[in-house]
């Protein structure tokens, strides 16, 4: 089971205030315990929404919305991808993020490819994710 750890955005860090040495620390000892599990399968903080933009799909042709966006609440400020055997596993893990003033992450199962209707479309994503993969390995290859 793959699962998303979302971090919420804060006021600090929607004004592009840097975490402190201590808790990059504390964050970089908790993605080592996620890496020695084997269970981390990506993991980023993600620059402030004023740096982004949104698009809208109404009509013939989508609209951009260029960031700030004023609703903190609703906004990502990073994320981890684990692979986990449970969501309790998940929420185990969750509940080691070495966070400490009010912060909050919600944690949000993927689909799977055996959660889906048999059929045409799941066939094609299928082979999709095949191709990734086989994408995946060569640029591997090439590196080494």
């Amino acid at each position: 089971m793959r699962f998303m750890m979302i971090v919420k955005a804060s006021k600090d860090s929607e004004a592009g205030v840097m975490p402190s040495n201590e808790l990059i620390s504390g964050m970089m000892k908790y993605n080592e315990a996620l890496v020695n599990a084997g269970i981390l399968l990506d993991a980023s903080g993600l620059q402030p929404s004023s740096k982004g933009a949104r698009i809208r799909f109404s009509g013939s042709q989508p609209t951009v919305v260029d960031g700030p966006f004023p609703e903190t609440k609703e906004l990502i400020g990073g994320y981890w991808i684990i692979k986990v055997k449970s969501r309790d596993e998940a929420l185990d893990w969750a509940k080691r993020i070495p966070f400490k003033n009010g912060e909050e992450v919600e944690l949000r199962q993927f689909f799977e490819m055996e959660d889906f209707e048999p059929g045409e479309g799941v066939e094609e994503a299928k082979a999709l994710g095949q191709k990734m993969e086989r994408q995946k390995m060569e640029k591997k290859a090439e590196k080494q």
